[in-house]
């Protein structure tokens, strides 16, 4: 009795080829992945749990004692306590929003912890954050860095609700979300970086100056890199 072979596809090999190198890359995305979002996660944590004693509304507490008085006129003291209220509120609703099993497991959280984003940042956190840069620290230049820095947030976000809730181009919504959470992540990239230079021995005027640009633009030319590298084509990321 002759024995039967089974007969192997010609391109059976070039499709294991193919799966292997699929897995590969879907591996080296998740590596990536994790390596970007856990001190991502870790340091937005931090500065949310570090906000939670000034809401025991201590006038004595180091930083506002150093504004001893501003913190004696209501309008600022209510901008500050709901800034750092919106900030906390929208960075753990962005945390959420980037989740990709959420997004296709339970979009009803996405869009649920969505709305409070945009809410917070074009209702609280943006108008606040707009009105204290004219008392922040520093000089003239970081003033109009945070300035920029809250007129752009509040335009992201607002650029963002429309392209989904209005347009329904859900990749435009996704690229001008990526540009808005860039703006509120400057609050825990910016402590980062304060640290950095702290323990490389920066004087504290010039730290903060240095580590406040570094964090703006950083976030910016990160958020434009991931967009730039999922769009076809990057100009008309801003057109749609």
């Amino acid at each position: 009795m002759i024995p039967r072979y089974r007969i192997i596809p010609l391109n059976f090999f070039s499709m294991a080829n193919t799966s292997r190198v699929i897995h590969s890359g879907k591996a080296k995305s998740r590596g990536l992945s994790l390596f970007f979002w856990l001190p991502v996660i870790f340091f937005s944590l931090i500065l949310v749990y570090n906000t939670l004693p000034y809401f025991s509304f201590d006038s004595g507490m180091s930083f506002l004692k150093e504004r001893a008085v501003l913190y004696a006129k209501s309008i600022w003291r209510w901008s500050f306590y709901l800034h750092i209220a919106a900030g906390s509120i929208c960075i753990l609703a962005a945390l959420i929003q980037f989740s990709s099993w959420i997004l296709q497991k339970r979009k009803r959280i996405h869009l649920l912890s969505g709305k409070i984003y945009v809410f917070v940042v074009l209702f609280v956190g943006a108008p606040s954050g707009f009105y204290m840069t004219f008392f922040a620290k520093g000089g003239f230049g970081e003033r109009i860095c945070f300035m920029a820095m809250a007129v752009f947030w509040f335009y992201s976000t607002y650029r963002g609700f429309l392209a989904a809730a209005r347009d329904k181009n859900f990749l435009s919504h996704k690229f001008w979300m990526i540009r808005s959470y860039a703006m509120a992540l400057t609050a825990v990239t910016f402590r980062i970086y304060h640290i950095l230079f702290l323990l490389g021995g920066l004087s504290q005027f010039d730290n903060y100056a240095v580590s406040l640009w570094i964090s703006v633009l950083g976030n910016a030319w990160i958020a434009e890199t991931i967009i730039a590298s999922q769009s076809k084509t990057y100009s008309n990321t801003f057109n749609s």
